[in-house]
């Protein structure tokens, strides 16, 4: 189905540019708090953590729209809408004559990403199949899994030469070349004599088969369990390291450090889950989390939660790895039984997944207290409840083994 004027090399380009405008969205802002907290006289720093914790709910909610919305006016226009409804975000905050408006920003951001975000996946899947859609995949996750990394440098940078409110423009900018490079380099892939009709019912329809399936159900809230703690890491991380380390200047540095030990978990996965399966994937990164994330819980309990800034670093870095085995996992392991109505499905688990992280996450983050015991207990909390639900989806359908 591609044509003559855009190569393969263009469209994994495009994909991961739209998918990249996600992480752009949550981490460039982060080395902005202190920041966007002084212009509007924000006492309680928690409350800077809604920056992202908006931007989560507008996505969750957003997710579950542009799926069922792509089939039935095609790929391209639903893409459009949510790329429009970012830049009108991304505006509203640069703009916002409050805290509150800017928060309204980071929601309206939330649901317009949310579009190519989701779409951009069903682009792919439109075009390839099988293997030759792994391969395209890998390669746009691939260069997607570098904006974590810089995206708070690009945020610090533009702090060193402007405000906070360049970030946004920055946002509206990327946004727009996204949307004219879309509509001008990439074919439609859904035609018309496939589109289907929107309507509640269908969305409505696949959230109770697929939340009414056990394993569909339990693997979403394993996922969101793993993503709660990055969640919970994203909301709190330019507090801790001004408050526990004394670090600012090189937060993006170290922040971008621990970023590439997740990017690193989806490659090393990608060539382990052929042989071993996802499941066995899976268990072994719960167990390795547990026992690194109460090890080292352990320890800071006896040191008042402040460690020296290499152990922090190192114990970090093995449990971002350990989260990064889980996330691709749970979200194939709870596709696999319902395939049949992959689009709906795919935004219904989404939007599951983005909820819980986004709600635990928070809640974890809004604990925080100038130490490292609520986020390193959450993570032990979190990964515990992940393989104590895993272990009792797998009690009631053990002879129902996937294997990949």
């Amino acid at each position: 189905m591609k044509t003559h004027n855009q190569h393969t090399g263009e469209f994994i380009a495009l994909m991961a540019f739209l998918m990249s405008l996600v992480a752009l969205a949550i981490d460039a802002i982060l080395p902005a708090f202190h920041a966007v907290g002084a212009s509007y006289d924000i006492v309680d720093e928690n409350r800077l953590q809604l920056l992202v914790g908006v931007l989560f709910l507008g996505m969750a909610i957003g997710q579950l729209f542009y799926g069922p919305l792509s089939d039935s006016i095609g790929r391209k226009p639903a893409t459009y809408i949510g790329l429009i409804l970012f830049i009108v975000g991304a505006l509203v905050s640069a703009f916002a004559p409050t805290y509150e408006i800017v928060l309204w920003g980071r929601f309206l951001q939330g649901f317009g990403v949310a579009g190519p975000r989701t779409i951009s996946i069903a682009l792919v899947r439109d075009q390839y199949s099988g293997r030759e859609m792994a391969r395209i995949m890998s390669f746009v996750i691939s260069i997607f899994i570098i904006m974590p990394a810089i995206a708070p440098a690009l945020g610090a940078g533009i702090l060193v030469f402007g405000t906070w409110h360049a970030i946004f423009f920055l946002f509206a900018l990327l946004a727009f070349v996204a949307l004219v490079w879309l509509i001008l380099r990439q074919p439609e892939t859904h035609p018309q004599e496939k589109r289907t009709s929107f309507s509640l019912m269908t969305i409505l329809q696949g959230a109770r088969f697929t939340l009414g399936n056990r394993r569909s159900c339990g693997y979403m809230i394993v996922g969101g369990l793993a993503f709660s703690c990055l969640v919970a890491y994203l909301n709190t991380a330019k507090l801790l390291y001004a408050d526990i380390f004394q670090i600012d200047e090189l937060f993006p540095l170290y922040f971008g450090m621990l970023a590439l030990f997740v990017g690193a978990a989806s490659i090393v996965n990608g060539k382990m889950v052929v042989k071993y399966g996802m499941r066995s994937m899976m268990k072994f990164a719960l167990i390795a989390m547990i026992l690194s994330s109460g090890s080292f819980f352990f320890y800071l309990y006896f040191t008042s939660g402040h460690p020296p800034f290499v152990l922090f670093m190192v114990s970090m870095a093995s449990i971002f790895f350990f989260m990064g085995i889980l996330f691709g996992n749970a979200n194939a392991m709870a596709m696999e039984p319902v395939g049949h109505i992959a689009g709906v499905a795919s935004s219904i688990i989404g939007a599951g997944t983005t909820f819980v992280s986004m709600s635990l996450g928070a809640l974890v983050g809004q604990f925080y207290d100038q130490t490292l015991l609520p986020l390193i207990g959450g993570y032990f909390a979190l990964a515990l409840s992940a393989y104590v639900i895993m272990s009792m989806i797998e009690r009631k359908d053990i002879a129902k083994e996937v294997t990949v």
